[in-house]
């Protein structure tokens, strides 16, 4: 008997290596996005430690991401693929239905300003804070620190945060009446900031509960980064 799958279906749904850190929160946005596709069992997960400064070594750099940063998507035929947004369109184009990227010109343009805003103004900082204020990824990784950037860094995310909690008193997702990229940016964010214990101003409660919502929903209670 024939096989079901066509040649268009192994195009679209290709196996797939990741490039990973399980509980990092920009590994969780690639995980995220691949659940919310149902594209899991596509992916093939390797364990690429930060902490031993797996990602900085030349083999890595020369061969699967250039920046030296997580997670890189790589295909069969060794086309590798890395930062989150760009993960995350590949993925989203797949199916012919994108759900997270913006399907009309409009949901596209405020879905990638969002999520670039969340990145420029929350996850990106609260990085750049642990990495200069923080013990970071130890002394064999963090060959340069400098606190007092680290500190405006952290200063900068807290207002990202009250910046995001204005937004989500008016719509229920960060880009409008659903659920995208932009929100998972963001959700990345927070769980960056758990890690470096920075927490949410109390008075930011539409982001607080914003947040509380997005836990619940099936593609990020499952993620490493919150067991």
């Amino acid at each position: 008997m024939a096989s079901s799958v066509t040649r268009s279906d192994v195009a679209r749904f290709p196996n797939m290596t990741i490039y990973d850190f399980p509980t990092g929160p920009y590994p969780t946005r690639v995980r995220i996005a691949l659940a919310e596709k149902s594209l899991l069992s596509h992916a093939e997960f390797v364990f690429v430690d930060l902490y031993k400064g797996d990602h900085k070594r030349p083999e890595f750099i020369s061969t699967k991401n250039y920046s030296g940063t997580l997670p890189v998507l790589e295909l069969g035929d060794g086309t590798c693929i890395a930062e989150c947004t760009a993960i995350t369109e590949y993925l989203d184009a797949l199916d012919g239905v994108p759900t997270l990227t913006g399907r009309t010109p409009l949901e596209k343009g405020v879905i990638h300003m969002m999520s670039k805003r969340a990145e420029l103004e929350l996850l990106d900082p609260i990085s750049v804070y642990f990495h200069h204020a923080t013990p970071g990824l130890g002394p064999e990784v963090e060959l340069y620190q400098n606190r007092e950037w680290g500190i405006r860094q952290r200063d900068k995310a807290l207002r990202g945060m009250r910046y995001f909690d204005g937004v989500l008193e008016s719509q229920p997702f960060v880009a409008g009446d659903a659920f995208s990229m932009a929100d998972i940016t963001v959700i990345g964010g927070l769980i960056f900031a758990s890690i470096v214990k920075l927490p949410v101003p109390e008075e930011c409660a539409a982001l607080i509960s914003w947040y509380e919502r997005m836990r619940a929903r099936p593609s990020v209670k499952s993620q490493p980064a919150f067991a």
